[in-house]
């Protein structure tokens, strides 16, 4: 009996330690792309780390609702999300500042990704340009303007206002117009006064796509990580380097407040910066990179929101300006525009 009771504790010392050695880092990501992710990302880390990644995926709203709704007892370790998504958590008390000790890689990025949101709560971890999608055969593009010049009338669409490429189309207009900062009301007016002329108000870039394809639409404002839908289409697409310039934007990596996996968190984050894994990233056409070290060929280049020279000139609203002043936007849209 004496030497089965020893037996039973070692056993429960046995399992103890195991579960203790146990790492499971949780990670909530858009849905996009996951399957190259976990090749070039996720499995490569598992084998280093020697732990186990939880992906949960999702739209934005329902995944900063998840992480709201257990700020107490964090369930989401860490999260990548638009920078504006991102400032809108941390004004909510939600986000742990990062250690930058623990970031080895963090000098290696683009200066706009290193404090996208201020306090080091959050690092970008890649770019992404917009501009205008058009048909080269039906009609020449050389300024945002000309998304609401009768020549496209009937043949335009544009994203709505609270998609991701809605404020950034906004800003654009608004440039183009004369004008700086993020009072769009006359450009949202002007939308208004054209509303008849648009063919849709496009959420998402799958959408466009399909429109762009059947030949309803000619020209549209378009993400550059959804080129790849236009570029491989037997119509003649081209990217649009309007005279106003390209807007940009950035995702970012947030971590959880009081999740207790912060080096798990760091660690992970790292990898994901280093130059090796933006590299493998970027060559597998699925994000962007923020890691300036990072050296693609022309052909992927192309494809991607990529260099110095291209990053510095975007033009980014900055999330402030996006959290807020999008309650007045959506408002006035919903007024004079979607009518």
């Amino acid at each position: 009996m004496k030497n089965l009771i020893s037996l039973s504790a070692m056993c429960c010392a046995l399992a103890t330690s195991a579960f203790a050695q146990e790492k499971t880092l949780t990670i909530s990501t858009y849905s996009f792309a996951q399957d190259a992710y976990k090749a070039a990302l996720y499995d490569p880390f598992e084998a280093i780390c020697d732990c186990n990644l939880v992906i949960e995926t999702g739209n934005s709203v329902e995944r900063m609702s998840k992480i709201e709704a257990n700020a107490a007892d964090p369930v989401i370790d860490m999260a990548v999300i638009s920078s504006q998504d991102a400032l809108a958590l941390s004004r909510k008390d939600l986000l742990s500042p990062l250690d930058l000790a623990q970031l080895s890689n963090h000098s290696k990025l683009y200066p706009a990704a290193q404090d996208p949101i201020g306090g080091n709560m959050a690092v970008g971890y890649t770019f992404y340009a917009s501009s205008i999608v058009y048909r080269t055969d039906l009609v020449e593009i050389n300024s945002w303007a000309d998304l609401l010049d009768d020549k496209l009338a009937g043949n335009v669409s544009l994203p709505n206002i609270t998609g991701t490429q809605g404020p950034l189309t906004l800003m654009m207009l608004n440039k183009a117009a004369g004008n700086e900062g993020t009072d769009f009301t006359s450009v949202i007016s002007d939308i208004g006064t054209h509303a008849d002329d648009i063919v849709t108000f496009y959420s998402r870039s799958s959408e466009l796509a399909q429109l762009m394809n059947q030949e309803e639409v000619i020209a549209a404002p378009v993400g550059r990580f959804a080129w790849s839908r236009f570029k491989s289409s037997p119509l003649p697409f081209a990217w649009a380097e309007p005279k106003e310039g390209q807007a940009g934007g950035m995702n970012v990596m947030i971590m959880t407040k009081g999740n207790g996996n912060e080096e798990l968190a760091h660690m992970f984050m790292n990898y994901w910066l280093s130059t090796e894994v933006q590299t493998r990233v970027a060559e597998a056409l699925i994000d962007s990179p923020a890691n300036s070290e990072v050296v693609v060929s022309d052909e992927v280049a192309d494809n991607l929101t990529y260099g110095a020279d291209l990053i510095n000139s975007l033009s980014i609203l900055s999330p402030a300006g996006i959290i807020d002043n999008r309650e007045a936007w959506v408002e006035q849209w919903n007024t004079e525009v979607i009518r």
